[in-house]
C-alpha cells in the first residue's frame, strides 16, 4: 500500500503551521479583545495545540507555564508573553507536532484514526480534527482584532499551500 495519508496531513499541519506564524507576526500582542490582550488569546490557542493533537494524557506544561494562564476565563497574566515567546513556543509544538505524523504509515493510520492513544477520551481523528477547528477559530478572533486595528487582512494560506509564507498581508 502506498504511503498517501500521512504526506497530505502532514502537509495540512505544515500550512496550518504557517498560518498560525503569519498571526503571530502581524498580530499586536497587547491589543485586547474581551479584556484579554491578545498575547493570552495567542497562548491559549497555542497551549491547546501543544496538549491535544497528540495525546492529552501525556502532555507536559512548558516550564514558563503558569496555573491559569492558558484560560481565556482567568485574569492571569504572569508571565507576560512576549511575541518571541509565543513564536518559541510555536517552533516547539511544530517540531513535536510534525516529528509525530511521518513516522506513522498508512496501514497504521487507517488503522489508528478510530483509536485512542493511551490514557485519552477520544479517538486521533477527533484531536487532530479538533485542533484545527479550534487553531482556526482563536485565529479568526485574533485575525479580526489586527484587521480592525491595520486595515489589513493577515494573509492565510489555504489549500494552494505555503507559497508567500513570509508575506503577512493579503
Amino acid at each position: 500500500m502506498n504511503n498517501a495519508l500521512s504526506p497530505l496531513i502532514l502537509g495540512r499541519t505544515r500550512v496550518l503551521f504557517t498560518n498560525i506564524g503569519i498571526m503571530l507576526r502581524s498580530f499586536e500582542p497587547q491589543d485586547e479583545l474581551f479584556g484579554m490582550p491578545l498575547w493570552k488569546h495567542a497562548y491559549h490557542l497555542l497551549h491547546s495545540l501543544d496538549r491535544w493533537f497528540v495525546n492529552p494524557a501525556r502532555f507536559e506544561e512548558p516550564p514558563f507555564h503558569t496555573p491559569g494562564l492558558n484560560s481565556l476565563d482567568e485574569r492571569v497574566f504572569e508571565p507576560c508573553l512576549t511575541r518571541e515567546d509565543l513564536l518559541a513556543y510555536c517552533a516547539a509544538i511544530r517540531e513535536k507536532v510534525l516529528g509525530y505524523i511521518p513516522g506513522i504509515t498508512d496501514e497504521q493510520w487507517v488503522g489508528q484514526w478510530a483509536e485512542k492513544p493511551e490514557g485519552c477520551e477520544f479517538t486521533r481523528l477527533e484531536l487532530v480534527l479538533g485542533q484545527f477547528r479550534h487553531v482556526y477559530a482563536h485565529m479568526g478572533n485574533i485575525n479580526a482584532v489586527t484587521m480592525q486595528r491595520t486595515g489589513k487582512w493577515p494573509r492565510v494560506i489555504g489549500l494552494d499551500g505555503e507559497q508567500g509564507e513570509d508575506a503577512l498581508w493579503e
